[in-house]
């Protein structure tokens, strides 16, 4: 079995990595904003949750399922460590409920989103399964220490990793890795079968329709079943980088966690591998995408 967590003990300036050929090949980038696992002794110590409890809000070795395709099709992939229940990424960088803090917050934090309401905002208040994180209040100082420290040098690399790319071919498509619980989809995805992948694009504003169209069709070639921007449309990530008439195109991917993962042990299952390889697949189609489209800037 899988070691649920244990405290980062080396390298702990380290707060992404980033797998990056030495001559990129295709106009494209792979994040994973969510599989980080380094966990600070101070974070579980401050945690009234228990290891494995706070892993479930991880998006479960979801770099490990896009590593092998980054390194054979030669594009980058951009990797936080630090965990999402830590610090958020795919959120604005000061997305905060008030009501976890000991003191009033600053007029420019964001305390009204969506995300904040239910408990997960750059901060969040709960992991996954709707348990409280914190034993007690916080201290805004030691939020926006997190945020300088983590936040803002993992959006930094990714947009180098963007930019470069749209200098280099004309355009970039930025696929936002991501997985989703097995449990809580939508009835009328559940009445048959699960969904096994959910394509976000922002509803058609954050890249080309042919990019997700090329996605949905490999996928449903090799028999997953598909659904677009339902229950998840694209977060910060796929809005902030999203910008089809300056020719980045990004797309956001949630795999079924039920796939891969054993969601009540996180032990990795062994179809891990083959969904690797179909990831493969699908990033070599979406590489090539752009020499049979138009997908630079307009």
């Amino acid at each position: 079995m899988d070691r649920p967590i244990a405290p980062q003990t080396t390298g702990a300036d380290a707060v992404f990595r980033l797998r990056a050929p030495d001559v990129q090949a295709l106009p494209l980038v792979l994040a994973s904003p969510h599989s980080g696992r380094g966990y600070s002794a101070a974070f579980l110590s401050a945690s009234r949750l228990d290891a494995l409890t706070l892993r479930r809000s991880e998006d479960c070795y979801v770099e490990e399922i896009f590593a092998a395709a980054a390194e054979a099709l030669a594009v980058p992939l951009l990797e936080a460590l630090f965990p999402r229940a830590y610090i958020d990424p795919n959120r604005e960088p000061y997305e905060i409920d008030p009501a976890m803090f000991d003191g009033p917050l600053p007029g420019y934090v964001n305390v009204r989103s969506p995300r904040v309401a239910v408990g997960l905002g750059t901060i969040a208040r709960v992991v996954a399964g709707g348990e409280e994180i914190y034993r007690t209040k916080l201290r805004f100082a030691d939020a926006s220490a997190r945020i300088e420290r983590c936040y803002y040098p993992y959006h930094a690399a990714l947009r180098r990793l963007v930019d470069a790319t749209v200098a280099r071919f004309g355009c970039c498509i930025l696929l936002d890795c991501h997985s989703m619980p097995s449990i809580g989809l939508p009835p009328d995805m559940a009445h048959s079968r699960r969904c096994d992948v959910v394509l976000g694009d922002c509803h058609g504003t954050a890249c080309a329709g042919s990019v997700t169209d090329a996605a949905e069709t490999v996928l449903r070639d090799l028999g997953y079943v598909t659904a677009r921007n339902s229950p998840y449309a694209g977060g910060y990530t796929t809005r902030h980088y999203g910008r089809p008439t300056e020719g980045v195109h990004a797309l956001q991917i949630e795999l079924n966690r039920a796939l891969y993962v054993d969601e009540t042990t996180l032990e990795r299952q062994p179809y891990l591998t083959t969904l690797g390889q179909h990831m493969r697949l699908l990033v070599a189609a979406l590489g090539d995408l752009p020499r049979h489209r138009r997908l630079a800037r307009r």
